[in-house]
């Protein structure tokens, strides 16, 4: 089929698509004002209620407590998609509005109510047990044969995280009587920062790449490739940070373990999942994986490390180009990403009071120069490398703008740092609000730059020759690990824009 044909093919479904979209439109506003009449009652009935009321059950206010973070967090996910945003910044935004910074601030009372001692704690481990998950799928999504067809400029690439860590490091050193935490040795602590400063979101930044279409071209396919491989040296040299105690008998015994943990998952785990893969139901499938990434959750936490760290790392060996994995990976991506990621940007935001700066102008301006050299470090380190191993300069700016896209993968690591005791809470609500603010400027700045030259219509068959192969996974519009379904990757790039229009 010719551009031509398909665009016609496009513009004559174009006016069913839109009537479904304004029926789905007014549904979702009919049902927003349902819920919010719904929890409007419900709160009214929680102020109101005395010790005998209904209200008064700790189930009732657990489940309301979920309802009023599922219905904030998603009404602004809608509105940030509305805007060109990826809707994961609604759902931490809802979080932060949630917390001490917004309603805590504005209605202590219903805060107080809402969130007792008792909900908090039971959210906190339904949260953990979706970011158990959340980390199981980034882990399904790693791809290495991203890296493969790279040259030199992939391993050039590295700058972007090496920089932003050198940069964050020195930051963190500075202003150590600021920001470290009280368990925390200095070399923890500057260590932590530096890698936090590092971090790019790879659910986030697929989204975004998604949305752009530029998740094929050669801007896309590397920074995938940087954000994936800086994303495993983080979660590597978090491990070396969490296990760094001045005991020297104690890291070299983490050490080990892990050692022997990552030998037996590769040489073990991996071939009998190979094995078990075609031999083994859709539903007994699902139940081995879950099963899976909690074990290993658990073991990792036996270990004095993260849980988180455990299901990535399942999630790494999980076989690839397996339909079934496919559709496993999609149900349970849809739960986890509707309603439990949610109640983790929730506790996330419980924990962040933007009050803590107070009217201090040194507090404001340090965050304020963390968000610079942030910003700078991952510019230069991802940009400038790319420049020096001859990718053009547009480029380079955009491939250093979208490595400075933070996002979920930030909040993850700045809650185990604050839990570890690491940073203190004012380092803690910079690193949120430097998550919020980075993903927020890549999604403002991309679309003013335009698509690179040499986007997917660029090559002789919408693969530019020496870039990265695509995923494995293109034979049907799997979703990403960061939301919705993007779209079907047969359609030409010219008719897709066509049906956007």
């Amino acid at each position: 089929m010719t551009v031509p044909e398909a665009d016609t093919v496009a513009e004559a479904a174009s006016a069913p698509v839109a009537d479904r979209s304004y029926t789905a439109r007014r549904l979702w506003v009919s049902l927003c004002v349902l819920a919010g009449c719904g929890l409007f009652l419900g709160l009214t009935g929680l102020f109101e209620g005395g010790e005998g009321t209904l209200w008064a059950n700790p189930l009732t206010r657990f489940l309301l407590t979920v309802a009023v973070i599922l219905f904030v967090s998603h009404c602004l996910g809608g509105l940030m998609n509305r805007i060109g945003q990826p809707p994961v910044l609604g759902e931490i935004l809802g979080g932060l509005a949630l917390g001490p910074s917004a309603l805590g601030l504005l209605w202590p009372e219903a805060s107080a109510q809402l969130f007792p001692p008792g909900v908090l704690d039971n959210l906190d481990k339904v949260a953990q047990l979706g970011l158990i998950i959340f980390m199981f799928l980034i882990g399904c999504e790693v791809r290495t044969g991203r890296l493969r067809n790279q040259g030199p400029l992939g391993a050039t690439l590295v700058g972007g995280t090496a920089l932003p860590f050198v940069c964050g490091a020195a930051f963190a050193l500075f202003f150590a009587p600021m920001l470290i935490g009280e368990k925390a040795t200095t070399t923890q602590y500057a260590l932590f920062v530096g890698l936090a400063l590092a971090i790019t979101a790879v659910p986030v930044l697929a989204r975004i790449l998604v949305d752009l279409t530029m998740d094929r071209t050669p801007v896309g396919s590397l920074a995938m490739t940087c954000a994936a491989m800086g994303d495993g040296l983080a979660w590597l040299a978090l491990t070396v940070v969490l296990t760094g105690s001045e005991d020297p008998g104690q890291l070299l015994r983490t050490g080990g373990w892990v050692c022997a943990l990552g030998v037996l998952t590769f040489l073990g785990v991996r071939p009998l999942l190979v094995l078990l893969v075609p031999r083994l139901s859709m539903r007994a499938l699902t139940i081995v994986l879950v099963i899976g990434a909690v074990c290993y959750a658990i073991l990792t936490q036996v270990m004095h490390l993260h849980p988180v760290i455990g299901a990535f790392l399942f999630g790494t060996v999980v076989p690839r180009n397996e339909p079934v994995i496919d559709r496993i990976t999609t149900q349970l991506r849809s739960f986890t990403l509707l309603i439990l990621l949610p109640l983790f940007f929730a506790g996330i935001g419980l924990q962040t009071s933007v009050g803590v700066f107070g009217s201090d102008p040194a507090i404001w301006g340090v965050f304020a120069l963390m968000l610079v050299v942030a910003q700078l470090a991952k510019l230069l380190g991802a940009g400038g490398a790319a420049r020096l191993a001859g990718l053009p300069a547009r480029e380079s700016l955009q491939l250093g703008i979208l490595m400075n896209c933070r996002g979920v993968t930030e909040l993850i690591v700045a809650k185990i740092g604050y839990e570890a005791g690491l940073i203190n809470t004012a380092c803690f609500t910079m690193l949120v609000l430097l998550a919020v603010l980075t993903t927020a400027l890549t999604g403002i700045v991309m679309p003013r730059l335009g698509s690179p030259a040499g986007g997917p219509d660029g090559g002789t068959d919408g693969k530019p020759a020496g870039t990265a192969e695509p995923d494995d996974r293109t034979t049907e519009p799997a979703r990403t690990a960061s939301g919705e379904e993007p779209a079907a990757r047969p359609v030409p790039n010219a008719s897709r824009q066509s049906a956007q229009r």
